[in-house]
């Protein structure tokens, strides 16, 4: 594989032409998407990667070590997959932070989305999270990233039934490097400033939410940018927090795969 491409991995159907992309969120890897292999294999062809700096990514782009990230860098490496398989569309599902890529590609590049399914998607930072990044800013010179990462993992997923899921992000951002974690901690301050532009301008892209009842610091800015957006419907998983696809991963399958479906089916109608 190309030291200038994300890792990825595919998995083919033997009929469907359809894809299904999935992107992880900051901190974690293609590796939270194991509870729902088995159950979008039977349907659709899948792509699953790890952005820059996350899993096996960690050791490419060596050429932009000293160039910051943003969200537009940071998109563009999906792009380039894309074109590397040659697919030309597809079905994008993504978590947390990952959620905010998905959107910045189907602004930067629509016609490679089909249609979008955002779980624990997060749409503005509010006051409490704000005030997080803002201290972490401060002191990510002087605390070891781990203990800022375990902090916000706390904060954004507190309760019992979360555990699964605050281990898991853990667990996966040990693999990051101090630097790497700065890289990507520098693009929480530009997520209000892209979030208010999207809430402003609906794409004609049919969009999923899915989100936790519990999702305290994301769920009522994600109900307000539905109100506003035709094209978008949010769907609420009860006692569920913010990684809902390892909370409530039958749940969560079982809605994506229908919305997915359905959007297939309504595309081939127009075509006939």
């Amino acid at each position: 594989m190309s030291d200038s491409l994300l890792f990825h991995k595919t998995y083919l159907h033997p009929t469907s032409k359809d894809w299904v992309v999935f992107v992880h969120g900051a901190g974690g890897s293609s590796s939270i998407w194991f509870k729902q292999l088995k159950a979008f294999k039977p349907h659709f062809n899948l792509l699953l990667l790890d952005l820059r700096g996350h899993g096996r990514s960690n050791n490419m782009f060596r050429d932009m070590v000293k160039n910051p990230y943003t969200f537009k860098t940071v998109t563009t490496d999906i792009v380039q997959v894309l074109n590397h398989l040659k697919i030309q569309s597809a079905h994008f599902v993504g978590i947390s932070l990952g959620t905010i890529i998905i959107r910045n590609l189907a602004e930067l590049a629509p016609e490679r989305v089909t249609s979008m399914v955002l779980g624990g998607a997060v749409t503005r930072l509010n006051t409490r999270s704000q005030a997080l990044v803002k201290a972490g800013n401060l002191c990510k010179h002087i605390i070891p990233y781990m203990w800022l990462y375990r902090l916000f993992a706390y904060v954004v997923m507190p309760q019992k039934n979360q555990r699964e899921s605050r281990l898991l992000f853990v667990n996966e951002a040990k693999k990051l490097c101090q630097k790497e974690f700065k890289r990507w901690f520098k693009l929480a301050a530009d997520v209000n400033p892209l979030m208010r532009y999207f809430k402003e301008k609906d794409l004609s892209i049919p969009t999923l939410y899915l989100m936790g009842d519990k999702d305290y610091m994301f769920i009522k800015p994600v109900k307000e940018m539905v109100t506003c957006h035709p094209f978008s419907k949010l769907t609420e998983f009860e006692n569920c927090g913010h990684v809902c696809n390892v909370e409530k991963p039958e749940e969560f399958n079982a809605h994506t795969i229908a919305f997915i479906q359905q959007n297939i089916n309504n595309k081939q109608q127009i075509a006939a």
